[in-house]
């Protein structure tokens, strides 16, 4: 699962720079975030290597970011558009 959230974290995260294509990130970003998160307390309790899972966690929770960053930045543009 570890794998799996660092792939998707990676493609969320590109995919999460192109503003018009961001939106199509967010759902497989937070499957990606889920995914880490299970898969770094599985292995935190059988005291294996996390590192995987913490990269993928963070690479998911920036994509996350970012898009919610570029949503509510160009929201915010058409509402200051439209109120001049």
């Amino acid at each position: 699962m570890d794998i799996a959230s660092l792939a998707i974290g990676v493609v969320a995260a590109v995919l999460g720079f192109i503003p018009c294509c961001g939106w199509m990130a967010l759902g497989p970003a937070i499957v990606g975030l889920i995914l880490g998160i299970l898969d770094f307390n599985r292995k935190r309790e059988a005291e294996a290597q996390t590192t995987v899972a913490i990269v993928g966690i963070a690479l998911n929770g920036l994509a996350i970011l970012v898009i919610l960053g570029y949503y509510l930045l160009f929201t915010a543009g058409d509402i200051a558009s439209g109120l001049m």
